[in-house]
């Protein structure tokens, strides 16, 4: 058997009197995509159809459950008595470094989660997989704008490099997000059906903030950039 190459990024959320919950991802080197878990189990609410993403090209002949709510319910569960604005003391492990920070449930919970839906393999999602790769935790507006742009850039170099005409105007960076809008709503609405706290569904409002700023960031905003890169315009 061939053992699967992987990267590992820990999330440890202290909540104080000695409590903890430490979510442990690996994520294939190859793919990256998220290594299921064994004891993942499938709960009602991420069953495919159970308030399925109007734009979700799946079948539930084909997938039975949702690859992202399938990734995602072991972290509602267990993070499910806590509430949004419950201080945590957050570590993030990674291979390259390690970060610690006080902060609230929720802005721990939408670091987490939104890297748990890059790599679940949902379709929509695939396009934050770069993204992923170099998760950067409890990334800022500004910090999260900057790297999906870039991202999305480079991604543009490669399809140019493969014959492919390049999107500079950034137009099909607005559709990603534009889906994601789309998913984010449908996720909340499971996670109200699958949680007696907010923190989790104040995690995915959060991520949908970014997603709904992204386009005007776009249009309007990427021009106070320039000056940092004023050396490749002279």
């Amino acid at each position: 058997m061939v053992r699967m190459e992987y990267f590992k990024i820990e999330y440890i959320f202290g909540m104080g009197d000695d409590l903890s919950e430490n979510f442990v991802l690996r994520v294939a080197s190859q793919t990256l995509e998220l290594i299921p878990d064994e004891q993942n189990e499938n709960p009602q609410w991420a069953e495919l159809d159970f308030h399925q993403c109007p734009n979700c090209p799946l079948k539930k002949d084909d997938h039975p459950h949702c690859p992202v709510m399938t990734n995602l319910a072991n972290i509602v569960t267990r993070m499910g008595k806590v509430a949004s604005y419950d201080e945590v003391y957050l570590e993030v492990i990674t291979n390259e470094r390690c970060i610690s920070h006080f902060t609230t449930a929720q802005r721990g919970l939408s670091s987490l989660m939104g890297l748990v839906m890059a790599t679940s393999g949902c379709p929509h999602t695939v396009f934050f997989k770069p993204m992923a790769r170099f998760h950067l935790p409890l990334a800022s507006e500004d910090e999260t704008i900057y790297r999906a742009v870039s991202s999305y850039l480079v991604a543009q170099y490669f399809m140019a490099r493969n014959g492919t005409e390049p999107d500079f105007a950034m137009e099909g960076l607005n559709q990603i997000y534009s889906n994601m809008q789309v998913i984010n709503d449908a996720i909340a609405k499971r996670l109200r059906a699958a949680s007696s706290t907010d923190s989790s569904v104040n995690a995915i409002i959060m991520l949908d903030l970014y997603a709904k700023s992204i386009p005007f960031v776009i249009r309007d905003s990427l021009e106070k950039l320039r000056p940092m890169f004023a050396p490749y315009l002279e």
